[in-house]
C-alpha cells in the first residue's frame, strides 16, 4: 500500500520565520509524521530567510502572474540534506521585504496581506491537486491558521474535473481571522459563489479563517479544551457559531515537544546538562541565567518569562503580582517582544527593582533555553491560550508552570494541590485575575521552601510526555477516516 501523501502549507517554519508557536509545529509535525511512513511535503512563503535556508533547489517551476502577483516560480528543494521536500513561493513582489510576515517596521499590517497569503494558498491548492508539480500530487493539503485558509476553497471552487485531495484546516489561535474588506474578494481567483455565507463573507467581510472552517473536509485545533473553548461566546470571536455548525468535524490534537530541539541532558544552550535523576545541572543553570539577567538570587522561586508580549499572555498581571513576587523573596527573569506600552512596563519594573527583576526584549532562541532550564517557576497567565508550547518545555526541562486554566494549558499541567505530590506538575488557578494569579504564585513558593517536595514536582513534571510521535498518529487516523468516508 502507498503512503499517505500529506502537503502542508503554512506561513512559519522554524528556524527561518517564527513568530510564535506556529513555526516550531511546522518544523516538528512534518517530521513525526514521515517518520510514520507518510509522504509529507511543505509549501511555504518566499521569505529571504527561506529562499537563503534552501539547499538542493532540483525544481523550478514557473507560473507566472497570478493572484496580483507580477510575477510567481515555485522552488523545490530541501532544508538540510535528507529533509523534507519543500516547495518555496518565490514571488519577490509579494515576500521579499525585511522584518515580521505579517507587519511592517511600525507594526502595522502589511496593506498587501489579503493578496499575499491567498497568492501562498493558491500555489498550495495547485500542488496539492497535481496541477504545478506534474510528478506528485496529494491525498491531503493540511493548512494551517487563516494565512492559508483560502486552500480547501481553491481545492472546493477548481471548476475542473482532477480528483480532489482531501482537505485539513488547523487553527492555532482563532483570534487572528484575516479579515478584510469586501473589495478585495475581486482579487482572489475565486468565483462569485465562494463569497456567500457558506463561504468566504463574514457580516460584509472576506474572512479567510470562516473560508477554512466551512470549506475544509475536517477542522482541528491544537488542544481538546480549546476545541471546546472556541464553542463559545468568550472564545470564538465571532465565529463560534460557525465552529459549532462543524460538529463532529471539529477535533482537538495536542501539539508535542520536539525532543531534539529540547532535551536538558543535551541542550548546546545550558550552563550544565541535567535530567530528571539528576538535577544538580539545573542549580548551575539557575547561577548562570540570573547572573545573564542582572539578577540576585534570593530564598525565594526565581520565576520566569518566556512570550510574546500581548494582552492574550496576561502579562499585564504579571506586572501587577511583581510586588508579591519581590514580598516572597522571589526573582522575576522576562524574555520577550511585542507590545511597545508592555515592554515600557516591564523596563520599569527592571528599574523600579534592581537584582529582583530582570528582562530582555530581544527575542532568542538560546536565550529561550536558558531561561526555561535555569528559572525555578514559569508564569504563564495566558487569558485564553490554543495549546501553548512554552509550558511544555518548562515541564521537560524541570520547571513547574504556574498556569491560567484555560485551552491546553488545562490539558497539559496538573495542579500540585489538585493532584497532590505524586501526581502534580505545576499550578493553576481560576479566574484569570490577578488575585488568582498571586495565591498561585504564593503556592508555588511555599512549596519550593520544602526542596525535597519540590524536586518530586519537578520530576513529576519531567516525566510527562507530549510527543510528536503522538500526534502524528492522531493526524493519521484523522487522514484515513476522511479518505475511508469520502471514498464509501
Amino acid at each position: 500500500m502507498l503512503p499517505l501523501r500529506v502537503l502542508h502549507v503554512a506561513a512559519e517554519h522554524f528556524p527561518q520565520v517564527k513568530t510564535g508557536g506556529l513555526g516550531d509545529v511546522m518544523a516538528a509535525l512534518p517530521l513525526a509524521q514521515r517518520r510514520a511512513g507518510m509522504d509529507v511535503r511543505l509549501v511555504l512563503p518566499g521569505f529571504p530567510a527561506v529562499r537563503a535556508a534552501l539547499i538542493e533547489p532540483i525544481d523550478s517551476i514557473w507560473v507566472g502572474p497570478i493572484v496580483g502577483s507580477a510575477g510567481v516560480r515555485i522552488l523545490k528543494g530541501r532544508f538540510s540534506e535528507r529533509g523534507i521536500w519543500v516547495y518555496v513561493v518565490d514571488a519577490p513582489d509579494r515576500f521579499d521585504r525585511p522584518g515580521s510576515p505579517y507587519v511592517d517596521a511600525e507594526g502595522r499590517n502589511w496593506p498587501d496581506n489579503a493578496s499575499r497569503f491567498a497568492l501562498l494558498s493558491w500555489v498550495a491548492a495547485q500542488l496539492a491537486r497535481g496541477v504545478l508539480d506534474r510528478r506528485w500530487h496529494a491525498d491531503i493539503l493540511h493548512a494551517h491558521d487563516w494565512h492559508t485558509a483560502l486552500a480547501p476553497a481553491y481545492v472546493r471552487f477548481a471548476g475542473d474535473s482532477l480528483p480532489p485531495p482531501r482537505t485539513v484546516f488547523t487553527i492555532h489561535n482563532l483570534a487572528y481571522q484575516g479579515l478584510f474588506p469586501a473589495d478585495v474578494f475581486a482579487s482572489l481567483c475565486l468565483p462569485p459563489e465562494a463569497f456567500t455565507q457558506d463561504g468566504l463573507e463574514f457580516w460584509g467581510l472576506v474572512s479567510f479563517m470562516k473560508a477554512g472552517l466551512v470549506l475544509a473536509d475536517r477542522v482541528t485545533t491544537v488542544s481538546p479544551t480549546y476545541a471546546r473553548d472556541i464553542t463559545t461566546y468568550d472564545y470564538g470571536y465571532g465565529l463560534e457559531g460557525v465552529v459549532m455548525a462543524r460538529g463532529n468535524d471539529l477535533v482537538g490534537i495536542l501539539n508535542g515537544v520536539d525532543e531534539k530541539e529540547w532535551d536538558p541532558s543535551h541542550d548546546p544552550h545550558l550552563a550544565a546538562p541535567y535530567n530528571r535523576n539528576r538535577l544538580s545541572g539545573k542549580t548551575e543553570c539557575r547561577k548562570a541565567v540570573a547572573s545573564e539577567y542582572g539578577v540576585t538570587l534570593g530564598d525565594g522561586p526565581l520565576f520566569c518569562v518566556v512570550s510574546r508580549l500581548t494582552h492574550q499572555k496576561g502579562l499585564d498581571l504579571v506586572l501587577e503580582a511583581i510586588p508579591d513576587i519581590v514580598a516572597l523573596d522571589g526573582r522575576l527573569i522576562v524574555l520577550g517582544e511585542g507590545d511597545r506600552s508592555l515592554e515600557s512596563a516591564f523596563r520599569a519594573a527592571v528599574d523600579a527593582n534592581p537584582g529582583k527583576v530582570g528582562a530582555h526584549f530581544v527575542f532568542s532562541e538560546a536565550q529561550a533555553h536558558r531561561v526555561i532550564a535555569g528559572a525555578d517557576a514559569l508564569l504563564m497567565p495566558s487569558r485564553f491560550e490554543p495549546c501553548g508550547l512554552t509550558q511544555l518545555y518548562a515541564l521537560h526541562y524541570g520547571t513547574p508552570p504556574v498556569v491560567h486554566q484555560t485551552g491546553g494549558l488545562v490539558d497539559t499541567v496538573i495542579d500540585v494541590d489538585s493532584a497532590g505530590l505524586t501526581l502534580g506538575t505545576g499550578f493553576a488557578y481560576l479566574p484569570s485575575t490577578t488575585e488568582a494569579l498571586t495565591a498561585a504564585i504564593g503556592r508555588a513558593a511555599a512549596l519550593f521552601g520544602d526542596q525535597r517536595r519540590w524536586r518530586q514536582v519537578q520530576r513529576n513534571a519531567m516525566a510527562t510526555h507530549f510527543l510528536w510521535s503522538r500526534a502524528a498518529e492522531k493526524y493519521h487516523e484523522l487522514y484515513q477516516s476522511i479518505a475511508t468516508r469520502k471514498n464509501s
